[in-house]
């Protein structure tokens, strides 16, 4: 069997991967048992990898099939001489099918025990195998305990499939989920593993087809796709030798109500930095001298009403509406004035706001809200929107048209046939700025002639990916000015 590759793009809802084992068996041949088999084997490999000095491994097992997947880690680790004990929340008896197979198989080397929480203290690596990816509902009495149990002992855990309790279609934590550092999948990846709460939980993901073949998937469509350098890089081709400024578009960054341009400012420099031919940033006239002194490569104009923003949308090929923006009255009139715009448009922050107390559709904008922004735009809470970013990125889309860049963990891009996830990022870009910086980006993408689509998506990796470099040294303390050296390098990389 391959070692564990690279995470492929594709991602799927747990009733698609369910009918990929089902047709991997059915239609392809290979038993269940064999891929409990190899699945297990692959866990077993990955644990040895990262824990390679481990002698004390306790596996704990619930009653399916990922259960049966743990059974074929403690037989494999038993085999290498280590000291297995497995802690059982179902009697290993009762398991039924490959999982019934697999437990047999073990129990004739070594012995199983009911999970109490004190047999945990012995281990030096811990294999979570009690639920698996088929969980639907709010993980309760011995199952939740166990889970508790299992982070309680601060030991390294290793999660078959998904970390137990979290939901493998949204991400979301079902009442109690395990810590796991490492988290093998199979056959396909579960979209839930990349969003939401489950970066908490995951680990280092990592993949196995377990020798599927590829055709299993062939009439399956995914339910997502993973954003990846491939999709961004054929974008940034060498500038022709005679290319000047006119080529490039001009973005206009419009916002900035009193005390907040600094937002305008962050959006133009980084729509600078990515290549716009020209940056100009509508505001209160208060701001000009700031800005101006701190990026004198953006022209900066000062605005008292919407009528003075005429000249500067007749020559704009891109709009950034909504940094610092406000709820003003000067904030409703600019943003009135702008969402008329015929040409490309990006709307975040304020200008969401603004947009959710008079909704409307257009089919060629980019919103990029995030979970609070985008429960306003709902009429839900943001807590209910992290309960399943997936269906949310939907609604937007289908009730607001365009594109939408659902922020987060896990940032989601939905289109108007695809939802495309990124990966990428860290925790601090929990700092302010960080949005303005994504729209400029996107700004001067939808500028140089790139579809709405193709600018979210390519945005969205670009900023993250930027932010993974500066927090090189430390996520704690990043600002967002501190991406900006990272975001010219990337734009240039061909």
């Amino acid at each position: 069997m391959p070692l564990m590759n690279e995470l492929p793009r594709e991602l799927y809802r747990t009733e698609q991967s369910q009918e990929l084992d089902r047709l991997a068996s059915a239609v392809h041949g290979i038993p269940a048992a064999a891929l409990m088999e190899r699945a297990g084997r692959a866990a077993y490999r990955v644990l040895r990898r990262r824990w390679p000095e481990a002698r004390r491994i306790c596996i704990v097992c619930g009653g399916g099939n990922n259960a049966g997947d743990g059974y074929v880690v403690a037989r494999f680790a038993r085999r290498d001489g280590l000291d297995v004990r497995v802690l059982a929340l179902v009697e290993p008896q009762r398991l039924q099918g490959a999982a019934g197979t697999a437990a047999k198989a073990y129990l004739e080397l070594g012995k199983g025990e009911p999970f109490r929480a004190q047999a945990l203290d012995d281990a030096e690596v811990i294999v979570d195998a009690l639920l698996g990816t088929g969980l639907d509902r709010p993980v309760q009495g011995r199952f939740a305990e166990a889970i508790d149990a299992i982070n309680a002992t601060g030991l390294p855990v290793l999660a078959i499939d998904i970390p137990s309790g979290i939901h493998g279609d949204t991400g979301q934590v079902m009442g109690v989920a395990v810590h796991a550092e490492a988290t093998p999948t199979f056959i396909v990846l579960k979209q839930g593993l990349f969003t939401a709460d489950a970066p908490d939980f995951t680990g280092e993901v990592t993949f196995s087809a377990l020798d599927v073949p590829a055709a299993v998937a062939s009439n399956i469509k995914p339910s997502a796709v993973r954003i990846t350098a491939a999709d961004v890089n054929p974008w940034f081709v060498p500038r022709r030798r005679t290319a000047h400024k006119g080529h490039f578009g001009h973005v206009l960054v419009v916002g900035g109500d009193r005390g907040m341009g600094g937002a305008v400012r962050l959006a133009a420099e980084a729509a600078a930095r990515l290549g716009a031919g020209l940056v100009t940033a509508a505001t209160r006239p208060e701001h000009v001298l700031p800005i101006l002194a701190a990026r004198p490569e953006v022209m900066c104009r000062g605005v008292a009403g919407p009528e003075e923003l005429e000249p500067l949308l007749a020559r704009a090929s891109a709009v950034v509406l909504g940094p610092g923006l406000g709820n003003s009255d000067w904030s409703r009139g600019l943003f009135e004035r702008c969402t008329a715009f015929d040409g490309p448009l990006l709307i975040d922050a304020d200008g969401l706001n603004l947009l959710a107390q008079t909704p409307r559709r257009r089919d060629g904008w980019v919103l990029t809200p995030h979970p609070g922004e985008a429960g306003r735009l709902l009429g839900c809470s943001a807590a209910e929107v992290q309960a399943d970013r997936f269906a949310v990125a939907t609604a937007l889309q289908s009730r607001l048209g365009g594109v939408i860049a659902l922020k987060g963990a896990g940032s989601l891009i939905r289109g108007a046939a695809l939802t495309w996830l990124c990966d990428r990022g860290n925790p601090g870009m929990a700092s302010g700025g960080m949005g303005d910086l994504l729209s400029g980006i996107i700004g001067a993408l939808l500028a140089q002639g790139l579809d709405p689509e193709t600018a979210a998506v390519s945005g969205v990796w670009l900023h993250a990916l930027a932010a993974d470099r500066a927090a090189a040294d430390g996520e704690r303390g990043l600002l967002a000015t501190d991406l900006l050296e990272h975001l010219r390098g990337l734009a240039n990389l061909q």
